[in-house]
């Protein structure tokens, strides 16, 4: 059984102590491939080590986190352009809005939002969209830029069925599914029964948002088969088909060979 940890930071220091470990322990659990999102500029380097250590099954993206944009965005971006535009990256991530920190730098994350998603169009690779408190603003500018060249996720998906729907009629993108769907009265289950296993990819953000029963604990790659687990028993499959199917279209959404 193989399954695809679409969003993990596996390079972040709460992985210092044991970082090989934790990896290896993740594909010894099935979990073929991990996606790298980049936060900001001091954690490019450190997520490049983890790739290179394990090449075939950790995969790095560029871009600057919402929480990372600030009155110096393009200078910011100059410098994750420089990376994006040097070498192939699997998407351009993870961009997108986040209002539930600060408010005030919502004009710099629309700016580096739109940037980095022309970015994602110029090299043909997907985007990974975070999005807090603000699926208006998100859509907004993705609404405006939507086009046949543009794919991508919207990670830790936790909306309404109607955003999820919004997002499905773009076309090229996926909601990531990850801790949040075994977490009680979250009301997720309610959602994701709604929806097609086609339109779904796995996910864990680790070190954060760590499934029941490690809900409080770091979050690790590996714990990806408590998601799996519980999206199978919310669609009413066995495990092995919901592990399929999501490695199927993480597979073809960011050409992982």
């Amino acid at each position: 059984m193989e399954l695809i940890d679409t969003h993990t930071h596996l390079f972040t220091t709460q992985f210092d102590e044991d970082r090989t470990t934790i990896v290896k322990e993740a594909i010894d659990a099935g979990v073929s491939s991990m996606l790298l999102p980049n936060i900001d500029l001091e954690s490019i380097d450190s997520m490049h080590e983890l790739e290179k250590q394990f090449p075939e099954h950790c995969h790095a993206m560029m871009g600057l986190h919402p929480c990372s944009v600030n009155e110096n965005w393009q200078e910011q971006l100059a410098t994750i352009q420089k990376h994006l535009f040097s070498r192939p990256y699997v998407a351009v991530g993870e961009i997108g809005i986040d209002l539930y920190w600060d408010k005030s730098t919502v004009d710099f994350q629309k700016a580096a939002f739109e940037q980095q998603i022309q970015w994602a169009k110029e090299l043909e690779i997907p985007i990974v969209i975070h999005v807090r408190d603000a699926f208006d603003e998100a859509f907004e500018v993705v609404d405006q830029l939507n086009d046949d060249q543009l794919s991508g996720v919207f990670h830790c998906f936790t909306g309404t069925i109607e955003q999820a729907n919004h997002i499905l009629n773009y076309g090229g993108f996926k909601l990531g599914i990850g801790g949040v769907l075994t977490f009680k009265n979250s009301g997720l289950d309610k959602v994701v029964e709604q929806l097609n296993l086609e339109d779904l990819i796995l996910e864990t953000d680790s070190p954060y948002l760590a499934p029941h029963p490690k809900r409080g604990k770091r979050n690790e790659s590996s714990f990806i088969t408590y998601v799996a687990s519980k999206l199978a028993e919310v669609k009413g499959v066995g495990i092995e088909k919901v592990a399929e199917i999501t490695s199927v279209n993480a597979r073809a959404l960011f050409k992982l060979n």
